[in-house]
């Protein structure tokens, strides 16, 4: 099992989406034995709370469920454990490089597997759900149709 660990500042707002979007995508084709993603943040001031409640809405309209969901901070054996690292912004990646040694090259931007060179804008600063969404579904898009065909 190919195993993703989806990472952002708080982990209440940008990786969570991208966690159960994914995980709701690679359900809905049937591949939910080949692959898993789960999400992180490199901050600890959100540490146990549930995913912010727009985010938890937004997802609800699409018939996806958050609950169960509460932040974690990035921990040392996540790079052991995920064969994917994959942060929302330049700051999540430089804070991820500084956290762990990327010798094995595990750490991406969401939105290079829809070929963009940008960061999924946070909604927690932007209020704007509903573009961070369209990204990181086209970012989680990519990552799948990336890993389908290798």
């Amino acid at each position: 099992m190919i195993k993703i660990l989806f990472v952002c500042h708080g982990n209440i707002c940008r990786s969570p989406m991208a966690e159960f979007v994914f995980n709701d995508l690679v359900k809905k084709l049937g591949l939910e034995k080949k692959y898993h993603a789960d999400s992180a943040a490199t901050s600890s001031e959100e540490i146990g709370n549930p995913v912010y409640p727009p985010v938890r809405q937004l997802l609800s309209q699409k018939g996806i469920s958050t609950k169960g969901k509460s932040a974690r901070r990035i921990r040392k054996s996540d790079y052991t454990e995920y064969d994917f690292l994959i942060g929302m912004d330049k700051y999540n990646i430089r804070n991820m490089k500084a956290f762990f040694d990327d010798k094995e090259g595990k750490i991406y931007s969401l939105l290079s597997f829809a070929g963009l060179d940008r960061d999924v804008q946070d909604p927690w600063y932007t209020d704007d759900f509903d573009t961070c969404y369209e990204d990181i579904l086209m970012g989680v898009n990519g990552l799948l149709k990336k890993l389908e065909n290798e």
